[in-house]
């Protein structure tokens, strides 16, 4: 969580492949984040639990949270800031809710279990509502709200922000994180619709990709403490990231706050710890996982139909002159997911140097 990335009609900044990347395997790089993991104290079945989602995140396209957090997550278990053995329990449990209690560690394992518990809850109730406090950054979201729509129901998934880089709209002071929000609705034969999107115009992911890059970022993503357009992205700390839409991009991150953070008893607001900048500090990150049994409003084969023809109405929308054909949110990371199985995860340079670094400093083998 959190979990963050923009998965909207165009592609994201997250997936744009030079000839400088080189493939790996995604077997070889779930290998390595796990022998990580492990050198630092990590259970060995939790280390590959948070090593194959991340890679699923690779695997679908969500460049900015899968391998390339591995930096952060490995310091802050390094230094104290995340527990290496988390025992997950839960803070309250009713008929159809409930919240998960990460005890501070990796935060795709708790995550994972407020999925399968939404899931499991929405089976017996119609719908499912799991809070999660003392979280960590969990991935992009798309990777919760899948599960649920694998099991024939309706995903919602939204995060609090694992560090502030917006401002209340009019103000300067840093008080909101990019706050998340992802939906999955399943389809019949068409790929599942995803949203998955920061309520920022960027998900602060794709500036740190942009940073190790060496790249400029567009104008419209921060300004400066003037106001003026922001476009390093390595000096990203001296600026405020800009919400979507402006005051209704503010009012969405405020809503998610408050439903994912202060609601599960985590932190919001000035409270939030930037987990990249304080590796020593418990986050106390909150999110949230809804379930929505189709099954529990009707036949579940005509949903996914109808679901089938309003996407092939969107799609059979006359382009704009000089544009591609409309496509769906989420409608081709399937594709890619076959096609980074079959031929590797493309890595950038700088994020191999970056865990050649891990490897040295943890002494175990290099990603072949």
């Amino acid at each position: 969580m959190p979990t963050h990335g923009a998965d909207a009609a165009q592609p994201g900044t997250d997936q744009i492949i030079t000839p400088e990347h080189r493939r790996y395997d995604a077997a070889d790089i779930s290998w390595f984040i796990r022998s990580a993991y492990v050198a630092l104290g990590v259970p060995e079945a939790d280390a590959a639990t948070v090593a194959g989602l991340m890679v699923q995140a690779d695997l679908l396209g969500y460049d900015t949270h899968g391998s390339f957090r591995l930096r952060q997550y490995i310091n802050r278990l390094r230094d104290g800031g995340t527990n290496t053995v988390a025992k997950l329990s839960l803070a309250s449990e009713a008929s159809a809710s409930a919240v998960v209690d990460g005890d501070n560690g990796l935060g795709h394992l708790a995550m994972l279990r407020a999925t399968d518990l939404a899931i499991e809850k929405a089976r017996d109730n119609g719908v499912g509502w799991v809070g999660v406090r003392n979280g960590n950054h969990a991935g992009p979201a798309s990777l919760y709200v899948n599960r649920v729509a694998e099991q024939d129901m309706i995903g919602i998934v939204a995060a609090v922000g694992s560090a502030n880089h917006v401002a209340p709209f009019g103000g300067m002071d840093l008080l909101l994180g990019t706050n998340p929000l992802a939906i999955a609705v399943p389809a019949g034969e068409a790929p599942v619709f995803v949203l998955d999107m920061a309520t920022t115009t960027a998900a602060a992911g794709k500036i740190k990709v942009l940073a190790q890059r060496g790249e400029t970022m567009p104008e419209g993503w921060m300004v400066d403490r003037e106001g003026n357009p922001l476009t390093d992205p390595n000096r990203q700390s001296e600026g405020l990231m800009l919400p979507i839409g402006g005051a209704k991009g503010y009012g969405l991150a405020m809503a998610i706050g408050l439903i994912a953070g202060t609601l599960n008893g985590a932190a919001f607001g000035k409270d939030v710890v930037s987990f990249s900048k304080d590796t020593t500090s418990a986050t106390n990150t909150g999110q949230f996982v809804a379930a929505i049994s189709i099954k529990a409003f009707g036949d579940v084969d005509a949903f996914k139909a109808t679901v089938d023809g309003i996407f092939a109405t969107m799609r059979q929308s006359t382009p704009l002159p000089g544009r591609g054909a409309v496509r769906i949110p989420g409608q081709e990371r399937q594709a890619l997911l076959l096609e980074r199985r079959a031929n590797g995860i493309p890595l950038h340079p700088n994020l191999v140097k970056a865990l050649s670094q891990i490897a040295h400093e943890l002494k175990i083998p290099e990603l072949a």
